[in-house]
């Protein structure tokens, strides 16, 4: 644009005797210099059309949504052009360590419109630093998240806890995570928050398997495997591979989808795949 603008400024009479196209050329030269104005005003530096109104989605929370070994690749797949899908998830954090170590407060430095909570796994540890009750401390540290993204003019969004996939005796275990999964429904029922409950939807889809069908979705090497007492005879039934991502990420997805209204235009909703395909679908 700008060279044909250049192109246009350049253009002289060469004969006295011709018309003069004088006010025609300064006509024609104002109207490129509009459509190269408006052609800059409708681009954003991503290069998509500004006219789409741009929300950032921040996911919170542990290894269970982190970009390795989580859900949330998955899940920001299904968003479109016009949204922004940040994983600030960490490894190993409980909702105490999380803000101990300040990864909150550069969550929330992302200026999200909406925030993705999901914590549980290591709050149930014993470790001081990570240990919280599931009746006192969880809550009250799922409600400093609540009131902080509020505070920011944003969106939160709680989830409750990826369950784990270990079967004994032909059924699926149901450990502590449980008691967190149900002081989160708590927490977004009291404090009118939306709520995804991928506990009780994930335990629905593992439930009818056998443990070798589960144990199609399991992470292999994953940093944080031996704190979920991975061994080399002991699969890692916590964290995700590809096939897991792409399974969980859109049951988060295809809930968001309903209990989100405002998120819903920036959803791209694809068929939820069989609980039985297996390969790399991430």
């Amino acid at each position: 644009m700008e060279g044909l603008g250049q192109f246009v400024h350049n253009v002289r009479l060469k004969q006295p005797g011709e018309l003069n196209f004088s006010k025609l050329n300064t006509a024609l030269y104002a109207a490129i210099l509009i459509l190269s104005w408006t052609y800059v005003q409708v681009q954003d530096p991503r290069g998509k059309p500004s006219h789409i109104e741009y929300v950032k989605v921040v996911l919170v929370g542990d290894s269970t949504l982190a970009k390795v070994g989580g859900w949330g690749p998955g899940f920001c797949a299904h968003l479109k052009v016009d949204a922004d899908c940040l994983d600030s998830a960490a490894d190993g954090r409980s909702t105490k360590s999380f803000q101990d170590e300040g990864l909150w407060r550069r969550a929330l430095d992302q200026g999200g419109q909406f925030y993705f909570i999901q914590f549980g796994h290591n709050d149930q540890k014993n470790q001081v630093m990570l240990h919280t009750d599931p009746e006192t401390t969880f809550k009250a540290n799922l409600r400093r998240y609540v009131r902080d993204v509020r505070d920011l003019g944003g969106t939160p969004v709680l989830v409750t806890p990826l369950t784990r996939r270990n079967f004994e005796d032909g059924k699926l275990i149901i450990d502590p995570l449980r008691e967190y999964a149900a002081a989160t429904r708590e927490v977004a029922a009291e404090d009118h928050v939306p709520l995804i409950d991928l506990y009780q939807l994930s335990r629905t889809l593992i439930e009818p398997m056998t443990q070798e069908q589960a144990d199609q979705y399991d992470a292999i090497g994953h940093l944080d495997a031996e704190a979920e007492r991975a061994t080399a005879t002991t699969l890692d039934r916590t964290h995700l591979n590809a096939l897991g991502k792409h399974t969980f990420g859109n049951i988060v997805a295809q809930a968001s989808y309903e209990a989100v209204p405002a998120l819903k235009p920036y959803i791209q909703l694809a068929p939820t795949p069989a609980s039985t395909v297996s390969g790399d679908h991430h």
